[in-house]
């Protein structure tokens, strides 16, 4: 098992409990928990194989991925009293999920050749849009409309990991710097309630 592929799959199964976590905190039956948790974890990455013409998509090429999303989603379902433990959990798996799939979107992006505004579209693609389908499903408004540091933190770690690839540094190494890049600036912008600027109105 390659690094990156590990990475891959620890980004799946952390989106797909954030996925399936909102499903029962919308008091969602069964099959609306699993779907929610898989359209998460998949989502982003499917949008992402079409735009670049890779088909069938990732996870139906391996579907390893979607077994991980299933599993993950009924774990979530009958285990999520155990979540309560911890201080909003939905944005922490998020987060993991954010920082794992720039990375992966990216490097893909780059194995296809595109520049640098491709690889870093892909990056940002792969880590927002199964989120953005998880809260437009559970009726909430996207984090990534929200007024926090998300899909900026995500433009950091994709641009940097497109730029440390022309360095002679390992892939796993910039993989790496990347997807820690976006962890934490997501996790210190939710410990500190860190948002992006807004244009004053005029009286």
């Amino acid at each position: 098992m390659s690094f990156l592929y590990a990475l891959d799959l620890i980004g799946t199964a952390a989106f797909a409990a954030s996925g399936a976590l909102a499903g029962v905190r919308r008091d969602m039956d069964l099959f609306g928990v699993v779907v929610l948790g898989t359209v998460t974890a998949t989502g982003g990455g499917t949008l992402r194989d079409i735009l670049l013409g890779d088909f069938p998509a990732f996870c139906f090429q391996n579907e390893t991925y979607l077994y991980i999303s299933l599993a993950v989603s009924l774990l979530v379902f009958f285990q999520h009293h155990r979540f309560d433990a911890f201080k909003n959990p939905l944005l922490y798996f998020d987060a993991v999920g954010l920082g794992t799939f720039v990375v992966i979107g990216t490097g893909k992006a780059l194995d296809f050749n595109m520049g640098f505004i491709g690889a870093v579209t892909m990056g940002i693609m792969t880590a927002t849009a199964g989120g953005v389908t998880r809260d437009v499903l559970s009726n909430r408004i996207p984090l990534i409309l929200r007024k926090e540091v998300y899909a900026s933190a995500c433009l950091a770690g994709a641009a940097l990991m497109t730029l440390l690839h022309k360095t002679p540094l390992p892939t796993n190494l910039t993989a790496s710097l990347a997807a820690v890049t976006v962890i934490l600036l997501r996790l210190l912008a939710i410990r500190h309630n860190w948002s992006l600027p807004k244009a004053k109105a005029q009286n």
